[in-house]
């Protein structure tokens, strides 16, 4: 499956008819606040369309003839049906204004938890700051679409069309005169709307560049200052930065371009009802209330067209919003759990890990792993090690199922590992990795992070398990215990002392597989003395496996194997495996 976001193949070639009906799902639930809301956009556009009618009458019958009471009577009329407008559009904000917030919530919620359900491959060929612009900017356009611009869309295309009718009723002629500028507005909207919603496409991808440069800096910064490359990475800024105002600018220029042409047509069709409604009233054919009822029409027409004009830039912005969005809810994970079934398909049904045949590519061009097979057995200890590149981490992220094989088969506990599901696969496969990742909290949330069978325990019983798993010693290295306070950034812990965390993770969870990728890289001598000690204590069928380059770290290994160029052998002795990398670093 391609998981490149910005990739053409992944873009929905939709009208703008077929996205706004792609937009109703997020709505659904909205039926009853839609509904009131609706209900208050007629109340006003009826209390505008009438008002027009009424002026007219006060004109022919009150102010013609100097009866200035009834002027005064309809003029407070008028006041009451504009004061229950008012009162209508601000229940229709409102009411709107939750329904955009709720459905912003709603997307964003859903973004995320797609993001959960997505591989380890989905993230390494897509920038982070990309997939944040993506959650934060574009689901706030389509907040700003179904909050302001849904309902104003609604009581405006309501407003225009009864405002072509009545004129059309109080004169054909006049009437289909006035909307000559109005059918020209259709043909060029149709026209320039695919090429606005491009430009604002293009303007919002700029966007998630933008905001992945700046991640990226700020996630390197120590690196950059390290090296005094911040000249660099300014130039790599302003290089993003320039992009995204360019467009920026053409997308302004886009949602713009509309207005004048509005613009123009409005003033074009009051021209033409004046001039004709004039003649109409000199033949005697028109009064002169009916020529003001036709010019407020008029208005009523064009003004919601020039409202349109930003109201559908709105709306296409909104759109190119929703494709980004859209690509990133349907993707779907290549991670299938499959059917369980009963037998057992392991080479050797009493292994606990086997490869069999099994062939790994990232790309589906270059092979990194080809055709191996190896069987791994219960409370065994492993040791996989090569050069650099070798294949040693790809191993071992297969093992954890962060990604499938290409071809064959691995299996766990004698069942194809894709049969677990995500749940029972952490419960049985443990990992630490070379760079330890923890999460905003305490100690006590990062050592029982996925971990439910110690969630309710009070700090005191928790305390007990880590004296028994032999980690009191790792606990006390952290002034505050269990409550020691972790950032995301972390940065009053070594790089040391965040592995120790990982590890102590690691080890409460008592897997039937361990998986170590160079995890006591980071970490003194002593402090590896007593991790390995730790190891040691681990139930009698842990199965532990150690992807490392120092070779002292797999001295006690039941079998080591060498891995390199897409095979793994059985080394054999500590001797033979160091033997194999020297002779590999004499051919390189």
């Amino acid at each position: 499956m391609n998981y490149v976001l910005n990739n053409p193949e992944n873009k929905n070639a939709q009208s703008s008819w077929q996205a706004m009906l792609s937009l109703l799902p997020l709505i659904a639930t909205e039926k009853r606040i839609l509904f009131f809301a609706t209900v208050a956009t007629l109340i006003n556009a009826i209390i505008t369309l009438s008002a027009p009618l009424i002026i007219a009458y006060v004109v022919d019958v009150y102010i013609i003839k100097l009866q200035f009471s009834g002027v005064i009577r309809y003029g407070i009329i008028l006041l009451a049906l504009y004061s229950m407008g008012l009162v209508a559009s601000y229940f229709q904000t409102k009411l709107m204004g939750g329904v955009g917030q709720r459905v912003l919530f709603t997307l964003r919620a859903n973004i995320f938890s797609k993001l959960q359900e997505l591989p380890v491959q989905f993230f390494n060929v897509n920038k982070t700051g990309d997939l944040i612009s993506r959650i934060n900017n574009d689901t706030d356009k389509l907040n700003q679409f179904f909050s302001q611009t849904l309902v104003q869309l609604v009581g405006s295309i309501v407003s225009m069309f009864g405002s072509a009718l009545l004129i059309v009723l109080i004169n054909a002629q006049l009437g289909f005169a006035a909307l000559v500028p109005a059918i020209f507005i259709f043909i060029v909207t149709l026209i320039i709307s695919p090429w606005i919603k491009k430009v604002n496409a293009f303007a919002l991808k700029s966007t998630g560049d933008l905001t992945a440069e700046v991640s990226e800096s700020i996630s390197n910064f120590k690196i950059i200052v390290a090296f005094n490359r911040q000249d660099f990475f300014k130039e790599r800024f302003a290089k993003a930065n320039q992009a995204n105002y360019n467009a920026a600018i053409a997308a302004g220029v886009a949602s713009n371009a509309l207005a004048p042409i509005f613009n123009f047509a409005s003033n074009a069709a009051q021209l033409i009802v004046l001039a004709y409604g004039i003649y109409l009233v000199s033949v005697g054919v028109f009064s002169i209330g009916f020529l003001v009822s036709g010019l407020a029409y008029t208005n009523n027409v064009y003004s919601p067209l020039r409202q349109l004009a930003t109201l559908w830039s709105n709306f296409q912005v909104a759109l190119a919003g929703w494709d980004r969005i859209s690509v990133l809810l349907q993707l779907q994970s290549n991670l299938v759990v499959l059917p369980k079934s009963t037998k057992r398909t392991a080479a050797d049904a009493n292994a606990i890990l086997s490869f069999s045949d099994v062939s790994f590519s990232y790309d589906g061009r270059i092979e990194i792993l080809h055709k191996i097979h190896f069987d791994l057995y219960s409370g065994k200890t492993y040791a996989f090690v090569g050069p650099t590149g070798g294949g040693k981490s790809t191993t071992a992220a297969l093992m954890a199922r962060l990604f499938d094989p290409s071809s064959g088969i691995i299996t766990l506990c004698g069942r194809d590992i894709r049969t677990y599901t995500p749940e029972e696969r952490a419960d049985k496969i443990g990992v630490i990795l070379q760079e330890p990742i923890l999460f905003s909290g305490t100690i006590r949330d990062n050592i029982l992070y996925g971990n439910t069978v110690y969630k309710d325990y009070t700090n005191t019983e928790l305390t007990t398990v880590i004296e028994q798993a032999g980690l009191q010693k790792l606990l006390t290295r952290f002034e505050g215990g269990l409550e020691s306070k972790v950032t995301t950034t972390s940065d009053t812990f070594s790089l040391g002392q965040k592995q120790i965390i990982s590890f102590m993770r690691a080890v409460l969870r008592q897997p039937k597989l361990l998986i170590l990728d160079e995890a006591t890289a980071n970490i003194d001598t002593v402090t590896e003395q007593l991790l390995d000690e730790i190891l040691q204590k681990l139930p009698v069928a842990t199965t532990k496996v150690v992807i490392a380059h120092r070779l002292n770290t797999i001295e006690h290994a039941d079998e080591i194997f060498f891995i390199n160029s897409g095979s793994i052998v059985k080394a054999g002795s500590l001797h033979d495996a160091v033997a194999m990398l020297q002779n590999n670093i004499r051919k390189t």
